[in-house]
């Protein structure tokens, strides 16, 4: 049967080559993809990500070549990013603990939930697209974390890039709060390739500076103990599988992330990278 892949998007955009290098790979397979966004919004790229020789000022190093910058205008003006599933009208918001029947409000919520992730078994993985939108609508996103937790309790493939992989360390069950990354390994964005400056998002002018929170500083506490923070710094690649976790620190790894992923998902392959 034909694989298929639930792939989020921030709307306040997204790395291109993070996009296109799985879903080239996910295409080659005759995988379906279907994508969502937090509130039904079209994604759009961030614009670095569709300009050729844009150099990436920590890495001193260009990190969008001819190839990737124009399959990324190609999908960025196509409509195959159009009308995607809102997450916001899937999923449900959990009550605030003092709001008037709060009992009622968290039954209710659980059982809307288990509705959502029964229509999640349709899907054979998930992945969330990196790049600095994912920082202000989808780290924190509670209902995103719902359908990580409703991947997980499926032992379905969660995959996660760059940014993106700060979902999994917040990612918590709401009664015992803790990560869901203890005792695994994983990568993400180092510290030494951290903006001092720059850090921006589409809809918006304003220019954060530095990222708000340090990647790898969390998820060296949330994979804590037993588990460990890979940052691969000085490796051109760092992408981490440990099953149902499947991360890669940036773009370079973005192609690797989606081959990777097959091999989940045809062989049974359930750790690489460490």
């Amino acid at each position: 049967m034909t694989k298929k892949i639930l792939c989020v998007l921030s709307e306040f955009g997204f790395w291109g080559e993070e996009l296109v290098g799985p879903l080239e790979v996910f295409d080659q397979h005759g995988y379906e993809t279907r994508f969502m966004t937090p509130t039904g919004k079209r994604a759009h790229a961030l614009p670095p990500s569709m300009q050729v020789g844009y150099l990436d000022p920590p890495l001193r190093k260009v990190v969008t070549d001819e190839y990737y910058a124009t399959k990324t205008k190609e999908i960025d003006a196509s409509q195959r990013l159009d009308n995607p599933i809102s997450l916001a009208d899937w999923f449900p918001v959990r009550p605030y603990f003092n709001s008037e029947e709060f009992g009622h409000g968290l039954e209710a919520y659980h059982n809307k939930r288990e509705e959502a992730w029964k229509q999640l078994e349709e899907y054979d993985a998930l992945l969330m697209v990196g790049g600095s939108g994912p920082i202000v609508d989808m780290v924190n996103n509670q209902r995103l974390h719902d359908v990580i937790l409703g991947f997980r309790a499926q032992n379905k493939l969660i995959i996660a890039e760059c940014y993106a992989v700060t979902c999994l360390a917040f990612a918590r069950d709401w009664t015992d709060r803790e990560s869901i990354i203890k005792g695994k390994h994983v990568t993400g964005h180092a510290m030494e390739y951290d903006y001092k400056d720059g850090t921006g998002f589409l809809g918006t002018d304003f220019n954060m500076g530095p990222p708000p929170y340090p990647l790898e500083l969390i998820l060296r506490d949330a994979t804590a103990p037993g588990g460990q923070y890979h940052g691969g710094v000085g490796h051109t690649i760092s992408t981490v599988l440990d099953y149902p976790f499947l991360t890669g620190r940036s773009t370079q790894d973005s192609h690797f992330v989606g081959e990777t992923a097959v091999k989940v998902l045809e062989s049974g392959l359930r750790r690489q990278g460490w």
